[in-house]
């Protein structure tokens, strides 16, 4: 048996072509993580239930635990590290939505993409938009009030 095999390749984070070296069976949240320093996207469950992970891939919500690296080449993936100041983020300071703020990142991610894709969300669309993120310590509530702060319509 001769070992892992390595690829370098370009992944393009948060608006920049960055080259990485990883793994075929390496997900996108390891190279995230370890191979480009973005620590705020988080390892949670590693099975896709928590959401801790959440990144954007061509705009969409993507739990990256779910993704491998080789996956997101010649796509856009977007990280908390990208979004900068957004409004979603002063929303959610502004509203309190987060206590330990380990799953913070994932939600913000999360609400970034509904928001964008459906300005318009109805309080169903939200709903079940957010479930797919989990939090331990907080009340959903808030997050709710901050994502509804800077809704659309």
């Amino acid at each position: 048996m001769t070992g892992s095999k390595f690829y370098n390749g370009y992944l393009h984070v948060n608006g920049e072509e960055r080259v990485v070296h990883f793994r075929a069976a390496d997900t996108l949240l390891t190279v995230i993580r370890e191979g480009l320093g973005l620590t705020g996207t988080k390892y949670g469950c590693g099975n896709g239930d928590c959401g801790a992970c959440t990144i954007n891939v061509d705009g969409w919500p993507q739990k990256s635990c779910l993704m491998l690296a080789i996956e997101a080449i010649d796509k856009e993936v977007l990280t908390i590290e990208g979004l900068n100041t957004t409004p979603i983020q002063k929303a959610y300071v502004e509203k309190n939505a987060f206590q330990c703020g380990f799953c913070t990142p994932g939600f913000i991610m999360n609400a970034h993409s509904l928001l964008t894709l459906f300005p318009d969300a109805d309080e169903q669309m939200i709903q079940d938009w957010m479930e797919s993120n989990i939090c331990r310590c907080t009340s959903y509530q808030e997050m709710m009030e901050a994502i509804h702060s800077v809704k659309k319509g």
